[in-house]
């Protein structure tokens, strides 16, 4: 079991910046994928980004690419998602999700998760 924590949202103006983090306490933090995704009212979750267990490997949506960065410190048991040049479609509940490293399934949908939390908030003011 992996118990995940998201902090960091929060409202700023478009084209300003935010990290989120996702603080994981259970099981070795370093032996799960860790993905963001997001959902805005009204729509369905989407997929953000994703970084492989040791952080050698990241994936990313095509609408964040270039603005959006996602890393991980297996040391202190948190991932991050920097967040850059945000725009008002940003705004969404931000989500991270683990699962085991050695799911082959695509990194992309939302059921190729095991573990969630709870969400932050990202409003962007245009």
């Amino acid at each position: 079991q992996v118990q995940l924590v998201e902090s960091g949202g929060g409202l700023v103006q478009a084209g300003g910046s935010l990290r989120l983090s996702c603080a994981a306490s259970g099981r070795t933090f370093s032996a799960y994928t860790l993905g963001w995704f997001r959902q805005a009212p009204g729509k369905e979750r989407e997929f953000v980004a994703a970084v492989t267990s040791s952080g050698g490997n990241t994936y990313y949506t095509d609408s964040v690419k270039g603005r959006f960065a996602i890393s991980r410190d297996n040391a202190k048991n948190t991932g991050y998602l920097q967040m850059n040049s945000l725009k008002s479609e940003d705004t969404a509940v931000y989500f991270c999700a683990a699962r085991p490293q050695y799911y082959s399934d695509s990194v992309y949908y939302t059921k190729n998760y095991n573990y969630w939390g709870q969400g932050t908030q990202v409003t962007v003011s245009s």
